[in-house]
This record gives structure tokens, sequence and C-alpha cells, in this order.
């Protein structure tokens, strides 16, 4: 499973081309979407309120961006259903914004008006895997039918709470379900301990997986509104630009980071 970090302009370049030679969207018929993509974001008590509102405002700002709108267009049916997840603990999942069908500039601004207009809040804990879980149920009862079934996880720490991770994703994509991260390296933790420095790596080897998967780490705010952009682009479109060799990622056997490093990490901050 190859997986890969993309640079912003080879992803616009890429997308601009396929514009070029795109055909014009055919008939969209009954149900059928482009992609379902579930946005999965992290409200833990790590994330403070001004990640929190970057984070937010990321995604309301990416929706109705040029390049967003012009990555609709390169579809067959050129358009997409979409929904909004809020996530921490185990148990602390919360569908924000049930599936909309966004095909074109006002669905586009409608969704970025919903989740920009969503209250900031918090909760504890970091459970990726019980997140992912709760997204790839979404499908089953979205009354639509993707070409690709995509789930965007963000967040800002490893797996604390619930099943591995791994297993998780392994499960989700024996289902045919992609999912790629946006590991966020911002402001460190008030609990240094629970810090991970290699989240990017924990992302790219226990997180993301399924065709094409990809993961854009942020590492500064400044980062935050492209990398939203473009990781929305690819998963739209379905662009796969070819990185510099260097750049590719390859599937590491075993991981470079302890795939249960947070639950490790939780434990033995307990028991001290």
């Amino acid at each position: 499973m190859a997986q890969r970090k993309f640079s912003v302009a080879s992803v616009f370049a890429v997308l601009a081309g396929l514009l070029c030679a795109a055909p014009a969207a055919a008939q969209k018929v009954d149900n059928y979407v482009d992609v379902q993509l579930v946005l999965a974001v992290d409200i833990s008590y790590s994330m403070d309120p001004e990640e929190q509102a970057l984070q937010r405002d990321g995604y309301a700002d990416a929706l109705v961006s040029r390049e967003f709108l012009d990555a609709l267009r390169l579809g067959p049916r050129g358009r997409i259903a979409l929904s909004y997840v809020e996530w921490a603990g185990e148990q602390e999942q919360r569908l924000v914004i049930g599936w909309q069908i966004v095909d074109g500039p006002d669905s586009a601004k409608a969704f970025s008006d919903a989740v920009r207009a969503t209250p900031l809040r918090r909760a504890y804990r970091t459970s990726i895997s019980g997140a992912l879980k709760f997204s790839a149920d979404l499908f089953k009862t979205s009354g639509y039918r993707g070409l690709r079934n995509v789930i965007d996880v963000s967040g800002d720490g490893v797996n604390n709470q619930g099943p591995p991770v791994t297993r998780v994703r392994d499960d989700l994509v024996t289902r045919g379900i992609t999912i790629n991260g946006l590991p966020l390296l911002l402001k460190r933790s008030t609990n240094a301990a629970m810090d991970v420095p290699e989240l990017d790596l924990y992302y790219e080897d226990c997180v993301i997986g399924g065709p094409g998967a990809f993961v854009i780490p942020v590492r500064a705010p400044s980062e935050f509104a492209r990398a939203i952009k473009t990781k929305l682009v690819l998963e739209v479109a379905g662009v796969r630009p070819q990185p510099a060799p260097s750049r590719i990622i390859p599937a590491a056997e075993p991981p470079r980071v302890s795939c249960l490093i947070g639950e490790r990490m939780w434990q033995e901050h307990w028991n001290n």
C-alpha cells in the first residue's frame, strides 16, 4: 500500500491540466455521487479554542474556494455527498451536519455556512478508532451510492481510547473505504507527557489506508487553510499527482512509530 505526501503546487498544477481536458459532467443519475466524504474533526481537549477555530474555518473556507469548486467538475457526475463529524473519546462522536449533496457554488456555500455556524466545543480523550467506526457506519445510511467512500480525519494526537486504530483501519479498508489524514503539529498540549512529536509518521503508518491514501501534515497555522484546501481537492477530484520520488512514503513494516503508543502513554500517565 503506497502512502504519499503531496506538495500543494503539484496538486493544483495537475488539477488545472485535468480541467482543460475534462468533459462536461454526465447527467446525474438517481442517488449516485462521485464520492461520499466524511469530514471527521478532532474536538478533544488537546485542541485549544484557537486551533479548533482554525480547523473549522479552514474547512468552511476550503468548501467555497475556486479550487474545490473546480474539482467538483472533474467527476463524471459533478456532485458529492458530504457530512461533518466531531469526535473525541470512544463514546464521543456527533454527526454535526448530515449528508448533503454538494454540486456547485450554492450548495457548497450552504454547507460552508453550516460548518461556520457550528459552536466550538471540546470533549475528553482521543479515540481515532471510535471516530473511524462511527464515520464508516454513516455510509450505510447515507441514501447515496458513491464511486468512492472516503473518511477525512484530522487531529492532533494519537489513539488513546477504544480499539487499536490499526484493527479498525484494516477492517474499513477491506470494506472499500479510504482513510486520509490531516495530522496537526501546531501547538503542543499542556500535558507534554502525552505529546507525540512524530504524529505525521503515526498517521502514515497507523491511521490512513485504502487506495491512494495520503497524509498532509500541518506544522504552522499559516499552512492550515491551504492544507485543507489541497486535501479536499484530492479527495473530491480523485487527483493522484506523482510527487518527487523522495516524497513517496512506503508502507512501513513494522510501523516506524508504535501504533499502540497512545494507549501505553495514557496507562503510564495514570499509573504515575
